[in-house]
């Protein structure tokens, strides 16, 4: 962001293409009622925690997937199509999850609903550089953060108590929202002209990524500190469980994390635009192990409150950064590809850290907590140390 411009002036010169993302992705993501709650609602069918984590995995497997070929349908047929078909066909596979009652078929439809809900990811982000200037990227993906997270505010919520009444209407919810999202999509957004793939955009791809050693060095450290995320969506559900508060209880405090973020990251964005921003990640990073660590002793509440606003201000910290800074590195061409990329990062971390979390949770809560404090450091470690571009410049 200029220097010169406030946040109120930066957010005016948006067009108005931006806003209709903003709002599409506020509606999808209130509605993002059923992966917060999956592990309780198999848990509460009868599988058991290692089930759970199996079924998370298939859907950190189906993101996978998804990132890589939601990067290559978002530079080949558009940002807009790839939106709109994701956001039709993972509504109506969320539909087809809430319908399995076997283990094998329940695994089965995660994995095709995600798939099929997540390739909007790197079209959106691509979409959202195609459209602000790079000086005001890091403020462009901040506002699309407060879209994200005030859907998360309030969804979560919502779904905790509707979860009292019966977890069908948490699918049906789901779904709505997600078709919601791509009507808007579909007679709003910009669609550009397709383009021919050349053989050698793969390849001009590859080599952008592979001799890029920051943007390696960004990917290790979000892949160490994305075991810590993903077990706010699972294992922190039965952590709250186990010290005896209800599901609407789990729900505010999901939410809780999304407030913060609606109310206070632009703004600490904006404050912390004019540091190295490898140190504002390094210093994230470890306030998101600890915010976690502090579970192994929160017996109440407002400890787990506590714990939760040092986890939040890590993570407004660090998010935006890093999408921002892997958003210029990539020409337009190639720039759903790089997204992708980072965004598979974290959906591979995904595949593993609800298994893990939960084997780890089932020995003692305390080992995760304190893994996921570890993970904080590394994190932080790797984040900090010097790397240069080849041919280029250090990342600052």
């Amino acid at each position: 962001m200029s220097p010169k411009r406030g946040i109120i002036v930066t957010l005016r010169s948006f067009p108005r293409a931006f806003w209709v993302l903003f709002l599409g992705t506020f509606l999808n993501k209130f509605g993002t009622f059923v992966i917060p709650f999956l592990a309780l609602y198999l848990t509460r069918r009868g599988f058991t925690a290692t089930d759970a984590g199996l079924a998370l995995g298939a859907y950190g497997l189906g993101q996978i997937l998804a990132c890589f070929f939601g990067g290559w349908m978002a530079d080949t047929f558009g940002r807009r199509n790839t939106i709109v078909l994701s956001m039709f066909s993972g509504g109506a596979f969320m539909l087809l999850l809430s319908q399995s009652s076997s283990f094998a078929g329940i695994v089965l439809m995660t994995f095709f609903t995600a798939f099929t809900s997540e390739l909007y990811r790197p079209a959106s982000s691509a979409l959202l550089a195609d459209l602000i200037p790079e000086e005001d990227r890091v403020i462009g993906y901040a506002a699309y953060r407060l879209a994200f997270n005030a859907g998360w505010a309030f969804g979560p919520a919502t779904a905790g108590f509707l979860s009292q009444t019966s977890f069908k209407w948490l699918f049906v919810g789901d779904a709505a929202t997600s078709w919601i999202f791509g009507c808007v999509a579909l007679f709003a957004l910009p669609q550009a002209a397709r383009r021919k793939q050349t053989d050698g955009e793969w390849s001009e791809a590859w080599n952008l990524i592979k001799y890029n050693k920051p943007f390696l060095q960004l990917l290790l450290a979000s892949a160490i500190i994305a075991f810590a995320f993903f077990q706010m969506s699972t294992t922190f559900g039965l952590q709250v469980k186990a010290r005896g508060f209800s599901d609407a209880t789990y729900g505010q405090l999901i939410s809780y994390n999304g407030v913060l973020v609606v109310c206070f990251e632009m703004m600490l964005t904006q404050f912390l635009a004019a540091y190295n921003p490898r140190r504002i990640m390094a210093i994230g990073y470890l306030m998101v192990g600890l915010g976690f660590c502090l579970n192994i002793w929160a017996e109440s509440v407002g400890a787990f409150v506590v714990a939760m606003t040092i986890f939040t201000i890590g993570e407004m910290m660090s998010m935006p950064l890093g999408a921002a800074w892997v958003s210029k590195q990539a020409p337009p061409h190639l720039r759903g590809r790089l997204l992708g990329t980072f965004s598979l990062t974290w959906s591979a971390m995904l595949v593993f850290s609800p298994g893990v979390g939960m084997k780890l949770f089932s020995i003692h809560p305390a080992v995760l907590w304190g893994a996921c404090g570890v993970c904080g450091v590394l994190a932080a470690i790797v984040i900090s140390m010097p790397t240069r571009l080849r041919n280029g410049p250090e990342l600052e």
